[in-house]
């Protein structure tokens, strides 16, 4: 049984519009939906912003008042409903070429297959350009690595899903296809994936599990800085955002615990620990500190153990966008968030919760 429920309001057809001695992915192609049943209140221009990821809404109300999309053969409005035994056809246009370069930067492949790959990120790395001039990325690499990749709604985004900071190390996955690209997209967007994070923070919760519920937004005056609202003046915009947390491990003035994000919102994980009280361990952005090996065991060096947020993506779980089998993938930790967990057990006692 399909996982996609627009799969069940639908049939699709694709005819590319091929040239002899071009090269389809430069020409437009035609797409065709056949409606199998009506979703109250689904505007045309939503329904196929959903099958469509690579086109903006804006992108496909253009094309439907010049008449590149049509239902039943005729010109149609952005706010009609797809109608039970209706045919929609869309003649997309190209996509724009491939701005992202490809570059030799390694990769740890956790798994791949013609249509997905997953990554184990290691820290110091962004995962797009945000221009044409900046290289040295997760998709730039992507780029030299697979063959093909999907387009997605930004060309400097090839293949890119979701986001990882750029010192957050851990699974990521990766499109290879438009098709994979959407579907997995789809999954994101209805919190089907399950998601787990590795972290080493600062003293710990009182509870051993608990839910963080406090919406995030966007700080006013510092470039890249999310808070909540209890630090934001009220006419901010903020954003639901939700986040589960186990503690694993408790020991004196630290503790490790697992992470379970229901949204996605930008540091989420980082400012809902700091909110609590429990700042990960590094992370001075966000109000927690740097550590030694002297300062945890009383003796070693005194250069800090991680300079940046004691934050891993462990392992996701989701549903393969074409072949709809259930998958988990995992990524093992760096040597440092092992040294620094085994240092914490050896001189700060444990406790298992």
């Amino acid at each position: 049984m399909s996982h996609d429920p627009v799969d069940n309001v639908e049939e699709h057809e694709r005819t590319d519009l091929a040239i002899e001695g071009q090269d389809n992915d430069a020409v437009p192609r035609k797409e065709r939906l056949h409606i199998r049943r009506r979703v109250p209140g689904r505007r045309l221009d939503k329904h196929l912003r959903g099958r469509f990821p690579r086109l903006s809404r804006t992108m496909l109300q253009k094309l439907i008042k010049e008449g590149d999309i049509t239902v039943n053969g005729l010109p149609t409005k952005p706010s009609y409903e797809p109608a039970a035994g209706d045919v929609v056809e869309v003649l997309i246009p190209p996509p724009p070429p491939n701005e992202v370069p490809p570059e030799d930067i390694p990769l740890d492949i956790l798994y791949e297959d013609e249509h997905i790959a997953a990554i184990n990120k290691p820290a110091g790395i962004i995962c797009h350009p945000a221009g044409p001039t900046q290289g040295g990325t997760i998709a730039n690499a992507m780029a030299f690595h697979a063959a093909s990749l999907s387009h997605g709604d930004d060309p400097y985004r090839p293949g890119i899903v979701h986001r990882l900071d750029k010192n957050t190390t851990g699974v990521m996955l990766v499109a290879k296809s438009d098709e994979a690209h959407w579907r997995l997209s789809l999954q994101f967007e209805r919190r089907t994936t399950q998601k787990t994070y590795f972290a080493i923070c600062e003293g710990a919760p009182s509870r051993d599990q608990d839910i963080i519920n406090q919406p995030l937004g966007a700080h006013p005056m510092i470039k890249n800085r999310y808070m909540n609202p209890g630090q934001l003046p009220r006419a901010m915009l903020f954003k639901e955002a939700i986040t589960q947390y186990s503690v694993r491990e408790r020991f004196k003035g630290f503790a490790i615990v697992h992470l379970y994000p229901k949204t996605g919102r930008t540091h989420q994980l980082r400012v809902h620990m700091s909110a609590i009280g429990h700042p990960l361990l590094g992370d001075t952005y966000y109000g927690g500190h740097l550590f030694s090996e002297e300062d945890l065991a009383g003796e070693g060096p005194a250069e800090p153990l991680i300079t940046t947020q004691a934050l891993h993506a462990l392992a996701i779980e989701f549903v393969h966008p074409i072949s709809e089998k259930p998958m988990r993938v995992e990524a093992p930790l760096p040597e440092t968030f092992q040294r620094i967990a085994g240092l914490l057990r050896k001189h700060r006692g444990t406790q298992v919760s």
